[in-house]
């Protein structure tokens, strides 16, 4: 396989960071917001992988790759589903962002191998730079950068910057999340899959997809109500609090207060509800969300909740997720956990 660095893209891609205006590239073969939105149906009905123009963005040709083997179904998926992980947390999204179409209705087929595989990887381009993002600023917010773009940038991409490879981040996270939009009617069933996993998944790829009418905060809620499962519970109160967080609608916060203060629900479940809450509004941290957060959060309590996708990015050296996010939001002043594993205590 060819380097991309030879392929158009990598043209593009230095244009843009010698000081191209982006306007130059919007709509045509190179921005993957129009590439998606012109191949969604056809992806939905077996469109051949190679109708697609993969080469027309960086590391294409791995990415185009890896949905082959899962379109498949041969052999283990943790390859492929590495490989768009992978490009994701290297900060490469632009050709994950074009695998998720395909990958919808992989995870949508309850015959399918590897559509827990597929599920579980195909937001994450959606979701800009968020590997060890705990902070009540940062956490739950599609963006990492939570300055807005300036008044004349109609593509969000000051705001968003660029990937490693210089290919502009908005494009990507926007062009996943309008594929993740478009695929809410086959994704919203699996809030009620019998697999909690599914379930789990489910929650975190639908909490980036545009909600303008609140169906999605809707079947949270209602599936909220039905759960019994202590984790999905958990992801289903993350899930709300993100899309509420993208959509501007401060008055959810007083019904997490409710779920962090009841004692009848599962630790884990109020852990998640207090966090939402942190994350809904700048207020400062009431003492008794305070004392329940640091009676709860428990080492054992926090490697269980690694189960939940944001909770596994938010970890970072060698500190789960939950750990990490109590510390950045109820005590900043707490040191970093040393990266040094050779380093000894004064």
């Amino acid at each position: 396989m060819r380097d991309w660095r030879s392929d158009p893209a990598f043209a593009m891609c230095r244009a843009l960071v010698d000081g191209a205006d982006p306007a130059s590239f919007a709509g045509g073969a190179f921005d993957v917001r129009a590439v998606v939105a012109g191949l969604r149906a056809g992806a939905r009905h077996g469109m051949p992988l190679d109708a697609v123009p993969w080469g027309n963005f960086p590391h294409g040709g791995d990415a185009r790759e890896a949905v082959h083997l899962l379109r498949t179904g041969e052999d283990s998926a943790r390859t492929p589903t590495d490989v768009l992980g992978g490009l994701c947390a290297n900060d490469s999204r632009a050709a994950a962002a074009l695998a998720v179409p395909f990958l919808i209705p992989i995870a949508a087929d309850a015959r399918h191998p590897h559509r827990a595989a597929a599920l579980a990887v195909l937001s994450g381009p959606a979701r800009a730079r968020h590997h060890g993002v705990a902070s009540r600023d940062e956490l739950l917010l599609h963006r990492n950068d939570p300055r807005p773009p300036a008044p004349d940038d109609q593509d969000g991409y000051d705001g968003y910057g660029v990937e490693v490879t210089g290919y502009p981040a908005g494009w990507s996270v926007a062009a996943a999340r309008a594929a993740i939009t478009a695929g809410t009617p086959v994704l919203l069933p699996l809030l009620d899959d019998r697999d909690p996993t599914i379930r789990m998944d489910a929650a975190y790829a639908l909490a980036t997809a545009a909600d303008p009418d609140h169906t999605i905060r809707t079947a949270f809620a209602g599936r909220f109500a039905a759960e019994r499962d202590v984790m999905v519970r958990a992801a289903l109160l993350l899930a709300t609090a993100e899309t509420t967080r993208a959509r501007g609608q401060p008055s959810v916060v007083s019904w997490f207060r409710e779920r962090w203060q009841d004692r009848m629900e599962a630790p884990e479940v109020r852990l998640a509800a207090a966090i939402g809450r942190l994350c809904l509004t700048d207020e400062p941290a009431p003492e008794d969300l305070r004392r329940t957060v640091d009676t709860l959060a428990t080492d054992e309590r926090a490697h269980a909740m690694d189960a939940l996708p944001w909770m596994r990015a938010a970890a970072g050296t060698g500190e789960p997720g939950l750990l990490r996010c109590v510390r950045r939001m109820l005590h900043p002043d707490e040191p970093e956990p040393c990266e040094d594993p050779w380093a000894t205590s004064p």
